[in-house]
C-alpha cells in the first residue's frame, strides 16, 4: 500500500487508453476551471477494450504511476474499461489519494422512462466484465436493456475518423439490427464514443437521447474534492497539460483540438 500526501494546488491527474478521456476532462474543466489537469492518454497501446485483463492491469497502474511521479492531489481514470478491470486494486494500492473511476450511465437513462430499449454502447471486455453484469442486473427488471459491444469504434476515433463515409458505414452496420423496434437512448459506454455523438443522432434521429458518464464523473471528482479539503484555492483559470505514450506532436496537437471542440 502507497500514500501520499497532496496540497490543495497541486494537478488532477487523469488517463485513459488514448485520447477518449478527453471527453471526461471536457467536464472536469467546465465544472472546476481553477484546478490544474494533467492528462495522460496510452494510446500507443490503444485500445484497452480487447486486451487481456491482467494487462489491462498492468498498463492502467503504469499510467497511475506516471501521474502521480508528476505530483497529482486526485487521479480519474478516464477509461471505462480501466475502471471496469482495475479500479478496486488501484484504490487498494494508493489509499490515501481520490481515485474517481467512471461507467456507463445507465441510471440516467432508466429515469427517462422512455418507450423501447436501452441500448449501451462499449468494448467487449467493459461488457464482459463482472462489474457492468452487476449493472445492468440492478435496472433490468424494470428496462429493456441491451449491450451492444463496439470492437474497432475507438480505434477509428483515435485515428481521427470523427465524421465522414467511415465512421458512419460502421455505426450504421452495428446499429441498424436495432433500428426495427424504438430505442428509448443509447448508453455511451467508452469514453471515445462521445466524439461521435454528431454521427450517432444523424442516424438513429435526433430525438433519441444519447447519455454518457463524463458529466457525473466531473461532480463525483469536485465531491471527493470538497470532501478531502483538496479544491484549488485559485480565482485563475488553471493549467492544462497532455501528455501521451506515442512519439511526436501530432497526437498532441489532435489532443488539444479534441478538449477545445
Amino acid at each position: 500500500m502507497k500514500t501520499y500526501n497532496f496540497n490543495k494546488e497541486a494537478p488532477v491527474g487523469f488517463f485513459d487508453s488514448g485520447v477518449g478521456g478527453l471527453s471526461v476532462l471536457q467536464e472536469a474543466v467546465k465544472l472546476l476551471p481553477e484546478e490544474n489537469f494533467i492528462y495522460y492518454g496510452d494510446s500507443k497501446n490503444a485500445p484497452y477494450g480487447t486486451k487481456p485483463i491482467e494487462e489491462i492491469k498492468r498498463l492502467s497502474f503504469a499510467a497511475a504511476d506516471f501521474l502521480l511521479s508528476r505530483g497529482v492531489k486526485a487521479l480519474v481514470v478516464a477509461c471505462n474499461t480501466a475502471t471496469s478491470a482495475s479500479i478496486e486494486e488501484l484504490r487498494d494500492t494508493y489509499s490515501n489519494i481520490p481515485i474517481i473511476g467512471i461507467e456507463p450511465a445507465l441510471k440516467p437513462a432508466v429515469e427517462l422512462k422512455l418507450p423501447g430499449k436501452i441500448i449501451i454502447m462499449a468494448t467487449p471486455v467493459t461488457l464482459a466484465e463482472k462489474k457492468f453484469y452487476d449493472l445492468i442486473k440492478s435496472y433490468a427488471e424494470n428496462s429493456v436493456i441491451q449491450p451492444l459491444p463496439c470492437p474497432g469504434l475507438a480505434e477509428l476515433i483515435e485515428d481521427g475518423k470523427l465524421t465522414g463515409e467511415e465512421i458512419s458505414y460502421f455505426l450504421r452496420n452495428i446499429l441498424e439490427p436495432f433500428m426495427v423496434s424504438p430505442i428509448a437512448s443509447i448508453v455511451l459506454g467508452c469514453t471515445h464514443y462521445p466524439f461521435i455523438k454528431g454521427e450517432l443522432s444523424r442516424i438513429i434521429g435526433a430525438d433519441i437521447p444519447i447519455i454518457d458518464g463524463s458529466a457525473g464523473t466531473a461532480r463525483e471528482l469536485r465531491r471527493q474534492l470538497s470532501l478531502k479539503d483538496l479544491l484549488s484555492d485559485r480565482t485563475i483559470k488553471g493549467n492544462i497539460h497532455i501528455f501521451n505514450s506515442l512519439e511526436g506532436e501530432e497526437i498532441i496537437k489532435f489532443s488539444y483540438t479534441l478538449l477545445n471542440q
